[in-house]
């Protein structure tokens, strides 16, 4: 079989915990990229911080997957490729619920362009959100939720205690309407709850992106670390799931990494199937 794209999660697959990618890994892929592989980046991060990390590999002009697969842009232009909105009445129905559970919800919106790609409610953001929200970065906006509607939602995301989140995320199922719920458990401490359009997955996603250049899925390699990647690697050609990875992400591949994301993985299961060092 000749592979003809690798498509590569960020945190915990092709960055370290550092946040950085090593010269391995980053040589692996301009290698491939030389070859006319096509690079993939599918990622849980927004489009700008997800750009802001892979500037030493910008050399290979990855498409990137942002927010799960809710859009979609060429990394050396910003070309927009493709979105998937949650509806915002289905939004509206998470947040009353939300609300009983004493869980208040960061929001995810397609406003790169804008400048900014997070709204949040309440005020002191770093003890509400847990430290979801950073101090320095600033492409943030405050907005009450019900006093004005909200357009271009991504993501929809609860950063909190895992067994809260998951009596939430039971909760929430039976909600009416189509939508995505992914629950992350590979990132700190505490748990990521998201709810995206029912097309927002990587997997969704990459499968229309393939389908509009002529790549079939038995021609992708796919590697990945956390809930959010099952669906990817499950479908892909060849699906590999890092050492590091969650035991339901590892159950979901064809094999798993010798080695983990921080002894650059990616390079060492890249460098064997393709035959270079």
């Amino acid at each position: 079989m000749k592979y003809k794209m690798v498509v590569l999660d960020l945190d915990g697959t092709l960055l370290n915990d550092e946040k950085t990618i090593s010269d391995k890994n980053a040589h692996i892929l301009k290698e491939l990229h030389k070859l006319g592989i096509h690079i993939v980046i599918a990622t849980g991060r927004n489009y700008y911080m997800a750009k802001s990390l892979l500037e030493k590999i910008e050399i290979t002009e990855p498409v990137i997957l942002a927010n799960n697969g809710a859009v979609v842009r060429q990394y050396a232009n910003d070309e927009f490729i493709e979105s998937n909105y949650l509806d915002y009445s289905i939004f509206q129905r998470i947040y009353e619920a939300g609300m009983k559970h004493g869980l208040n919800p960061i929001i995810h919106v397609d406003e790169y362009t804008e400048g900014y790609d997070l709204i949040y409610e309440c005020e002191d953001y770093e003890k509400a959100y847990l430290g979801y929200i950073k101090k320095d970065y600033k492409r943030t906006r405050r907005q009450i939720f019900k006093e004005e509607a909200i357009n271009n939602i991504l993501s929809v995301c609860y950063f909190n205690d895992y067994q809260k989140l998951m009596k939430f995320k039971n909760e929430v199922e039976k909600i009416p309407g189509e939508f995505n719920i992914i629950l992350n458990q590979n990132l700190s401490t505490l748990s990521l709850l998201e709810f995206l359009n029912v097309n927002g997955c990587k997997w969704r996603a990459l499968k229309k992106y393939i389908g509009s250049i002529g790549i079939d899925a038995s021609e992708v390699i796919a590697m990945g670390d956390d809930n959010n990647d099952i669906e990817l690697i499950a479908n892909s050609g060849l699906g590999i799931a890092m050492k590091n990875a969650t035991e339901l992400t590892k159950d979901s591949a064809d094999l798993v990494s010798r080695f983990t994301n921080n002894e650059s993985g990616v390079y060492n299961e890249l460098s064997e199937i393709f035959k270079i060092k």
